[in-house]
Order: structure tokens, then sequence, then C-alpha cells
């Protein structure tokens, strides 16, 4: 299977020859990461290398060893896959974004199944063995989304994608899965801050002004919204930021400022001022009618997002008489798809600006039995089972956290006849589902679809119904032990980073160690969560490629 490596924890015997970095090896290609690494193995070993493909025979070169698994680099292909093809993307191997340019797009969507498949089957207890997944019609100028981080080198702003596992921007002219206008609006505010001298941000001393070039584009009407997120309180020049994007390009829809002044990874800050036009855009998906502010959610590929809906339909099985929940519901994709086939449908988001959207969609499309809320999805869900609220589906598209524990056990409260569960990340899907089977869920359909192509991402839509909890099947068992309290403020439990971190890099790292990241990154845990039980007690110090995972996985989980 594609996730083969993560069936056990690797470790270098004792006696064996260690490898040491600069050595070269010939292994050959087993699987792949969540991430899209090959993984190799050295006497026992584990090796992840980046550009390859599994059933191959490399050559490699170890970058980096650590405890327990290494990193390495590709030298040559001794033994080709037919899979194999030459990377239509210059800046394959340096930009941090696509990771499949060099195998053919089948071969990508038999990895991304399997990887789906394997995370169903070793985490979540359930086999697939017939799991399908639904290409993308096209590979090329699918993005509606753009987000170029800007960056000083040699004296001059340039605007690109980050390298991987790094905070390196690389120059990228001609990306070749973002639409044709992003390449126009980039070069044009580059040019503007050239012409002005506008000076990009500086992460490291947080000075500077423009941090990202950020934009948005209707696949069907096509209108363009360009939003340049700016370190500042107020942008200077921004009468000749407008003159110089609607030169380049007329039919731009709305040009906004976001301001952002946090030292954050975040993108978007809190304000938006509108220069030109709306500060929002219009799109159709589904033949309905949807507004798009800057923070929104909305799915990145839209022939891909309706053909995801439509099968979440499906599986939900309505018959025009159901109250349906559709939680994490953005700008209201999702629910207003939904309120065309039930009686009432409830959507819930966080985001204030894509609830607003949502009433205001809800209004254009002149459907009137969908009702919005903005709160936590936890805390919506836990206040609608106190209420009573019993909707007969609920609907969840989480972020890749996946679902929380609170709300697994609002929703069961609430008692559903079906869950549709719509996921960008396998192995929370995974983890998520053999927590609804203790509720008395069972996972009855699933299929995979490629909203990402030549990306590592892949997204997956599963229906589970109730039945009786089967005692012959694994019991996921988590122990509250193991959880920081403060989860629902810090992002994720300590279960959840365990997990993550085993996942991506096969480490194993124990509570003591994540609070004490956790501290480290000012995250805030228990007053007494594993503190030393005297001031002479000693504490393993946690290893750096351990406090590396960890701090990868706290980002991922939206921590830090």
């Amino acid at each position: 299977m594609a996730s083969d490596w993560t069936r056990e924890m690797f470790h270098v015997k004792h006696g064996e020859k260690q490898m040491q970095k600069n050595e070269t090896y010939s292994v050959e290609i087993t699987g792949l990461t969540a991430e899209g690494e090959g993984v190799a193995r050295v006497d026992g070993q584990v090796v992840f290398v980046p550009g390859v493909i599994p059933g191959e025979r490399c050559k490699i070169k170890i970058d980096h060893v650590g405890r327990t698994c290494a990193y390495g680099s590709l030298v040559r292909v001794e033994k080709t896959s037919e899979h194999r093809v030459t990377p239509e993307c210059e800046s394959f191997g340096h930009c941090g974004g696509c990771v499949f340019w060099h195998m053919d797009y089948a071969c990508e969507l038999e990895q991304k199944r399997r990887r789906v498949q394997d995370a169903l089957s070793r985490i979540g207890g359930i086999d697939f063995p017939d799991l399908q997944i639904t290409g993308s019609e096209s590979i090329y100028g699918y993005r509606n989304k753009v987000q170029f981080p800007v960056q000083v080198q040699n004296g001059k702003a340039v605007a690109g994608f980050y390298k991987a596992g790094s905070h390196t921007v690389i120059p990228i002219t001609d990306c070749k899965i973002q639409p044709g206008v992003a390449k126009t609006i980039r070069a044009a505010v580059l040019s503007w801050m050239e012409k002005e001298n506008v000076p990009a941000y500086d992460e490291r001393t947080h000075t500077g002004l423009v941090r990202h070039i950020y934009l948005r584009y209707g696949a069907k009407s096509g209108q363009t919204l360009v939003c340049t997120v700016a370190n500042c309180e107020a942008l200077p020049k921004k009468k000749a930021l407008v003159r110089e994007i609607l030169a380049a390009d007329a039919n731009v829809t709305g040009i906004v400022v976001n301001y952002n002044t946090k030292k954050s990874n975040v993108i978007l800050g809190e304000r938006f001022e509108t220069l030109y036009g709306e500060g929002y855009l219009e799109d159709m998906l589904l033949g309905l009618t949807f507004r798009l502010s800057p923070a929104a959610f909305y799915q990145v590929n839209h022939d891909q997002a309706e053909r995801l809906y439509e099968r979440a339909i499906e599986f939900a099985g309505f018959t025009g008489e159901e109250t349906a929940l559709d939680l994490y519901c953005g700008s209201g994709t999702i629910t207003l798809c939904l309120a065309r086939h039930v009686k009432t449908v409830y959507g819930v988001e966080i985001v204030d600006a894509a609830i607003h959207d949502a009433k205001e969609n809800a209004r254009k499309n002149g459907i009137v039995n969908a009702k919005f809320f903005c709160a936590d999805a936890g805390q919506a869900a836990i206040q609608f089972a106190r209420d009573g609220v019993k909707p007969d589906v609920i609907v969840v598209d989480p972020p890749r956290k996946g679902v929380s524990e609170d709300v697994i056990e609002a929703m069961a409260q609430m008692s559903p006849e079906r869950i549709v569960y719509v996921s960008c990340d396998p192995a929370t899907l995974a983890r998520d589902i053999a927590r609804l089977r203790e509720k008395g869920y069972e996972a009855k359909k699933a299929h995979c679809f490629d909203l990402f192509p030549r990306c590592a991402h892949v997204e997956t839509v599963v229906l589970l119904s109730k039945g009786e909890v089967d005692s012959k099947k694994i019991r996921v068992e988590f122990s509250l032990e193991d959880m920081d309290m403060s989860e629902f403020q810090d992002g994720a439990t300590y279960p959840q980073i365990k997990e993550y971190v085993l996942e991506h890099t096969g480490l194993k790292v124990s509570n003591l160690y994540i609070s004490q990241i956790k501290r480290k990154c000012g995250i805030g845990v228990g007053k007494n969560y594993n503190l030393p039980k005297s001031e002479d007690s000693r504490q393993p110090q946690c290893p750096p490629e351990k406090e590396k995972a960890i701090r990868e996985a706290f980002k991922y989980f939206g921590m830090i």
C-alpha cells in the first residue's frame, strides 16, 4: 500500500553501521508518504526521498540523518517506472507546491486512492476494497485561489511560492495549476512596488509592507478579486496600485487591501479596505450564484467541487422532508446545494464574513429554508443537541485537523440517521470514522475526488449510517489522561498530535515532549500538566528531530 511504512515503528539496530550524511545508496522505493515523498529503507532505517515513484530503484544521497529516520535526495533513477514522465514545470523540485509532475496522472490518481484506502483500513478499521477515485478533467489552471508570498531577494521584490520545508520564496512566473490571470496580477503588483518604492515584508525583522499577493478567480463568472496583504495600518500609493492592476487587466472586478500586522504565518488579517469595485466576487456552482469574500472558504477546483457535492447529496439519500445540519459551512456552498433537497437546513461557520456571504447567497438565490449561524462548530453542535434539534442528516466538511471530539459527541447526541463526511485529510477522516463507530455509526460508502492535481492532497466523501456496534471490529480507545483540557483553545489534542507526527514522520512522541514544545511555543497547557513533581526531578528533553516534527504538527493544526 502507498503508506505501508507507517505500520511499524522505525529504529536503528545496535551494532549496525548507521548512515552518514552525504553518503549514497541504491534503494528500492516501497511507498509514498502523505506529502508525496518516496519511502525507502537502508539497513532497516527509513529514508524519505522526493521525486520518486513506488517500484523504482534509485541512487540517493543522504541529506540528513535523525535518530529514527533520514532524508535523502534523488541522484539518478536506476530502474525507471513506466509511469515516470518529464516534468512540465521548470520549478518542480524547487517549489514546495506540486509533488507529482514526475509521474503520469493515472499513477498519481492510483497513489492517492491507495493513500485513502490504507488510512481507512489502518486507522479507521474499515475496508473499502472497491474504493474509486474521480480524477480532474484538467490538471492545468484549475485553482481559483492564489496566494503569492512576497520577499526581497538580491535587493528586489519577488513573488512565488515557498521552497519545500522553508520560507524561502521561489520566484515563479508561470505556474501550471494557476489561472492565467494570476501571472498578470502578480507582475502588476510587483511593478507597482518597484515604481512606488513600496517595500516587501521581511518576516525576520517584521518590517516592510507587502506580505502576500492574494487573488480569487471565478471559474464560471470570470470575475477576479485582487487582494494585497499589507503589514501596516494604511497602505500608501493605493491609487497607483489600482491604476497598475487595471492597466494590466481591465476585467478585474474588485481590488482590496487586507491589513495584517501580526507576527504570524496566518495570511489574512481581520480588516479589509475596498479600493475598487466590490470587496467580493461572484461565481456559479451547481446552478446557484455565490458571493465570495476574500476570507470565505470555497473549493479551489470548481468542476471537481461540483462532482464532489453531487456525490455527497447522492450519499445523503434525501426525500425532501429532512432537516439537515451543515457544520463548517463556509460561505454556504454545500448548505444551499442541500437546501433544494430538504425541508430545512442549518449552516454553521466560525468566520463572520463567510456567514454574511452565506446569508446574502441565500437571499440572492431565493432560498428561504436555509438558516445560518456564526459559531464554533463544536459549540454550535453542543447547543443544537441541548436545544433538542434532531437533524435527519448531518454534513461535515472540516479543515484538515478533522472533527473535534466535542463535535463527535454532540452529533451522536443529536442522533441523525446519516452523517455525510467530506474530508481533505485521509488520516483525520479515518480517525473520526473510528470515533463515530463507537457512537453507533458505520461507514457504508466512500468515494475519492482529486481536487488538487499534481499536489499531494485528496478529497473523500463518506456516508455513515446508524448501525449496531460490532464487537468483533477494532475498538479505538481515547483516554482522557492523554488529553490536554485546553484542546479547544489550542487546536488539537495530544492523541491528534501524536497521530500526525507518526503518520508524517514515523516518529513516536510522548505527552511530555508535546507539553515541553507547547511551552516553548507559548501555547497554554494545564497548570501542572507534565511538570516535574519536584524541583530536583530530572526529565528527558525532547530531541531536536522530534521537536521539529511536533512543531510541524502545531503548524498543521493552526496552533502556531
